[in-house]
């Protein structure tokens, strides 16, 4: 099976997040991550606090509160970034500052590997059967694929309701149609009259003696 260009790919963007994450070092793209979550963070549950603040001048709830979220985002952003500069920087300066930029390294390969491998599950799903011969053909595609379903796996089974629900923790969920009643048996026919045995004839009354003619 001869190399193809997603095999390239693959090498190339590897090698190239691995070398920018051990210039980095690994504290500081572990920080950056840290530092990314906790802004996020950071606007979702403090947003509300700013809004009295913007909605005289916006009068657009939604973006009001939009609006109120990116201000809590950016001054989160700078805040943690000098944090995490000062001590990215004296981690490095340490005496641990070698291990510090081979764990980088290594931390750039795998997200390098785990990058490609989210881009090749959704060129899967947009091409389908229709894929090039150069990704169906790669010597890569086996374990990018399987990497991709492991990751595909971890996702909920419907993530927007996931997220909703996550999101709105008071919304009441759907509630489910009951479901219809079972028809009643069909009454045979005739009414009580059906279930009425049938006269027997040995049961009849026999009839009444003539009576004497006069005289």
């Amino acid at each position: 099976m001869p190399i193809t260009l997603l095999d390239g790919i693959l090498v190339g963007f590897t090698l190239v997040s691995a070398m920018l994450a051990m210039v980095r070092g690994f504290s500081r793209e572990v920080l950056s991550v840290v530092s990314w979550a906790a802004v996020a963070a950071a606007a979702f549950f403090f947003y509300k606090p700013v809004v009295p603040y913007l909605a005289p001048y916006i009068e657009n709830e939604k973006i009001a509160m939009a609006a109120a979220a990116g201000v809590v985002f950016i001054v989160a952003l700078i805040v943690v970034s000098v944090i995490t500069m000062k001590l990215a920087d004296w981690i490095i300066d340490s005496r641990i500052g070698a291990l510090d930029r081979t764990l980088g390294f290594l931390y750039g390969a795998a997200r390098g590997i785990l990058v490609v491998a989210v881009a090749l599950l959704f060129f899967n799903w947009l091409a389908g059967a229709k894929a090039p011969a150069w990704v169906t053909e790669a010597k890569s595609r086996p374990l990018l694929e399987q990497i991709g379903a492991k990751l595909e796996s971890l996702l909920p089974e419907d993530p927007e309701n996931a997220i909703l629900k996550k999101l709105n923790p008071n919304q009441p969920a759907a509630e489910t149609p009951a479901a219809p009643d079972a028809p009643a048996a069909d009454a045979p026919a005739g009414g009580d009259d059906a279930n009425t045995p049938a006269p027997d004839d040995n049961d009849a009354t026999p009839p009444a003696n003539n009576a004497p003619a006069p005289a």
